[in-house]
């Protein structure tokens, strides 16, 4: 069910104790073309904030997505602004479908704000927060989103053998040993396995987890928090 998203937000900081900073470079996408103009004129006269309405994703530290409610296809829009830029995602939206908070949180999104709330000021801190690494959800969603979390590793990831980085402690173990510099005859000889189970281990988790190589696994696996 579409649920309006609470309008409370923690206050502003005080940006005069804020030290001087290097401008976050932002860019803005919105569903349509004229939330794309409003928005960006908002933001462009911002202090500590660059915008530029033809960023590429190698120039942007933020990306500031607005939709006028988070359905299906708002949340597989915001998949395709993950994989071209690949930073921190803040969500502007109206209306909020709460079946769709683990998705898009999973597309990188750290913060979500309700338009009405949802000033150059408040923007402009919440942008600065995300290129620091925070995060902003309303207290409702937030609660949601842990019961969801919850509800993944106990129906889904447990009576697989999962964690929440969707590897099987074997497959941990494993990694670790990547991580450490052994080749696969080193990881069967320190685990007990015969390369060939080395191999078949390692195989299974890039083919899961999409990754190209050993060295893409080992950094998913440390940005996952698991070595």
């Amino acid at each position: 069910m579409t649920t309006q998203m609470e309008r409370e937000a923690p206050p502003v900081d005080d940006q005069a104790s804020r030290p001087s900073r290097k401008p976050v470079r932002i860019a803005v996408r919105a569903a349509d073309p004229i939330t794309l103009t409003g928005l960006t004129c908002t933001l462009m006269g911002r202090p500590q904030l660059q915008v530029d309405s033809t960023s590429q994703a190698a120039d942007v530290d933020v990306l500031v997505y607005a939709a006028d409610a988070v359905t299906a296809t708002t949340a597989a829009g915001l998949r395709r602004a993950a994989g071209e830029f690949g930073v921190p995602i803040v969500l502007v939206t109206g209306e909020f479908d709460s079946s769709q908070l683990l998705s898009v949180t999973e597309c990188q999104v750290v913060a979500i704000l309700h338009r009405n709330v949802a000033t150059a000021a408040r923007l402009q801190e919440t942008i600065l927060s995300a290129a620091d690494g925070g995060a902003a959800l309303p207290s409702k969603l937030l609660g949601e989103l842990l019961r969801q979390v919850q509800t993944l590793q106990q129906d889904v990831l447990t009576p697989r053998g999962l964690n929440s980085s969707g590897l099987t402690p074997r497959e941990i173990d494993v990694v670790r040993l990547i991580a450490d510099g052994c080749d696969t005859e080193e990881i069967g000889n320190r685990l007990c396995y015969s390369e060939r189970t080395v191999k078949n281990i390692i195989y299974t988790m890039t083919n899961r987890l999409r990754m190209r190589n050993r060295p893409h696994l080992v950094a998913y696996a440390v940005r996952s928090g698991v070595i």
